[in-house]
């Protein structure tokens, strides 16, 4: 494991440390921002104890080779990894408000960080990706999550379909999400522990997850795109579980 981890970005790094100050090292800080934003971060960095380092942007700019650093950076000790083995707590400390979010196949950084956003807006106990063929926790992640990856659990699972089953087996009603699919999430009741599986634009899931999956539902499209990207797909699915839980309080 690294030692090491780089956050970038001002609500990324305002995140961090406002839910996990413990874990900063460095920040580096860009001499001419002296914004409002900035200002806060740095004040949080020095209650952690940590002392900011004013830099050149082109200091930034090397050691962020993609996204917008937007004049902070700040290096920290990794975050809990969480597998297979920490879905039951999870589950039994969420109870029927659980609701877990496994996305299968989705390999691009851009829409894990944005699922992961949505995720922490929809009060999602964890998002679930699989540990191969999956876009998985980095900078870039972080950076398009807006902090979100400071605060929602992410479990890497060794095996997929085994996260599954014990998701079920802890009571969790596990919903797929498929464009064939005849019920509609509209039509679809969900009532207590709730898990949604999206697959990657295109691919789709995989056969076995489709197969563990407790029912399907698709999301009806009005105009002429055949799809949604997973991330808005996420959104629409997420929220509307959220729709029915405040609607049935």
């Amino acid at each position: 494991m690294s030692k090491s981890e780089t956050v970038f970005g001002i609500h990324s790094v305002s995140a961090l440390l406002q839910h996990a100050p413990e874990r900063a090292l460095e920040l580096f800080v860009q001499k001419d921002r002296d914004d409002p934003a900035i200002q806060e971060i740095v004040k949080a960095a020095r209650i952690a104890g940590v002392r900011p380092q004013f830099c050149q942007r082109k200091t930034l700019d090397d050691r962020v080779q993609e996204g917008n650093h937007q004049g902070v950076l700040l290096i920290v000790t990794p975050g809990r990894v969480y597998q297979e083995n920490d879905l039951p707590e999870l589950a039994q400390n969420a109870g029927q408000k659980a609701l877990f979010l496994i996305l299968d196949q989705v390999t691009d950084p851009h829409n894990l960080g944005a699922c992961l956003r949505t995720a922490d807006a929809a009060a999602v106990t964890a998002v679930i990706v699989p540990k191969d063929k999956a876009a998985g926790l980095n900078a870039t992640v972080r950076k398009v999550a807006s902090g979100a990856a400071e605060i929602v659990p992410l479990v890497t699972a060794t095996n997929l379909a085994r996260a599954i089953r014990i998701l079920k087996d802890e009571g969790v009603w596990v919903t797929g999400t498929a464009g064939e699919a005849d019920a509609t999430l509209y039509q679809n009741k969900f009532v207590g522990p709730v898990a949604l599986v999206m697959g990657a634009e295109g691919a789709g899931m995989r056969r076995l997850t489709r197969e563990l999956c407790d029912d399907l539902i698709s999301i009806p499209l009005a105009g002429s795109v055949s799809s949604l990207n997973v991330s808005v797909a996420a959104g629409v699915c997420l929220f509307e579980v959220v729709r029915q839980r405040s609607a049935g309080k």
